[in-house]
């Protein structure tokens, strides 16, 4: 295994059509040592997911700890070829960051619930629903298979800040109103 470069905004990789992972190449050392390095990218820094693109690899795979479901043991969810469905024209807005935009968080609104289909590490089908901010992690990481970043889903650049700026000045203020309402 081993730790992998992530490609930061600027990278054409990044936008770039990632390539369906053919099912017969699912159990080929390549990829899996590629789902082990990328799980051990996404640990070393430190983040919630991380797509496949991101280590300058253009296919479509997508690693995310997986720790919103309350009857199961928080893990790693690895989707490979996903297929994204919105349930609801209900949209929930978080702060996200990525660590192809590094320092850096954006409010985004996107659907709060989606269907997801796909294919695990060992290439049996996933089918679940995610819902709130499980789904903003699951439709932020598959950005990265289509050429999207979640910069370019922010609709009000006033909701765009430094991480530090964030925590100091935006952060405290988000948790005031929500302890008001």
């Amino acid at each position: 295994m081993a730790i992998r470069k992530v490609a930061v905004l600027g990278h054409p990789v990044l936008r770039q059509l990632a390539q369906k992972v053919p099912a017969e190449k699912l159990s080929s050392p390549e990829i899996q040592t590629l789902i082990r390095d990328m799980i051990e990218t996404m640990v070393e820094y430190d983040g919630r997911g991380l797509a496949a693109p991101q280590v300058h690899e253009s296919i479509q795979i997508v690693v995310m700890l997986w720790d919103f479901e309350e009857t199961k043991k928080p893990g790693v969810l690895c989707l490979i070829n996903p297929e994204i469905k919105p349930l609801t024209e209900e949209a929930s807005s978080f702060w996200e960051g990525c660590l192809s935009v590094p320092g850096m968080r954006g409010k985004v609104t996107r659907p709060n619930k989606i269907q997801v289909v796909a294919l695990d590490q060992k290439g049996e089908k996933l089918e679940f629903v995610a819902e709130g901010f499980a789904a903003t992690v699951v439709q932020h990481e598959c950005d990265h298979l289509l050429g999207k970043i979640y910069v370019d889903r922010i609709t009000d650049l006033t909701q765009f800040a430094f991480n530090r700026e964030f925590q100091t000045f935006i952060a405290p203020q988000e948790r005031n109103e929500e302890a008001d309402s």
